[in-house]
């Protein structure tokens, strides 16, 4: 086979650059660190929403449960699709696996969303808690 011509492997490495620079933004890591937990051993429950529909009907694209220790805790949702999405997070402190309430339907375990939102006699809305996500992300949910 002949060596191709300069012309011809500018366009061939033109065009692979072109093929294969949009795999880069095709998959982006979350990296979360939750705080502000509990000082005793407790388990973090983390929803991932990617739309405000999803949000609304608590249909979640991901979750994960890790360990709390000494109040904070790490969760990667990595490989996602560039978009907006939205976290919700509980800790359970007393291990039966839900967010407890007291009578009038307050939470009586910690509890956060992404962007620290904070919503009005209820959860915030999805454009509230919602973060971009364009490349790799590092976000920090305080919990309350």
């Amino acid at each position: 086979m002949p060596n191709p011509t300069r012309s011809a492997r500018r366009l061939r490495n033109l065009c692979a650059t072109a093929l294969l620079a949009p795999l880069g933004v095709l998959a982006a890591d979350l990296q979360l660190q939750v705080v502000d937990g509990p000082d005793a051993p407790a388990t973090l429950y983390v929803a991932l929403f990617d739309s405000a529909d999803s949000y609304q009907a608590n249909t979640m694209l991901a979750a994960q449960t890790v360990r709390m220790k000494s109040g904070t805790a790490k969760v990667s949702f990595p490989g996602l699709a560039p978009g907006r999405y939205a976290l919700r997070v509980f800790a359970d402190e007393n291990g039966n696996g839900k967010l407890d309430t007291n009578p009038m339907g307050l939470p009586t375990e910690r509890y956060g969303f992404s962007n620290d939102a904070k919503g009005h006699r209820g959860a915030p809305g999805f454009d509230a808690a919602a973060i971009r996500l364009d490349g790799d992300l590092q976000a920090i949910i305080h919990l309350r």
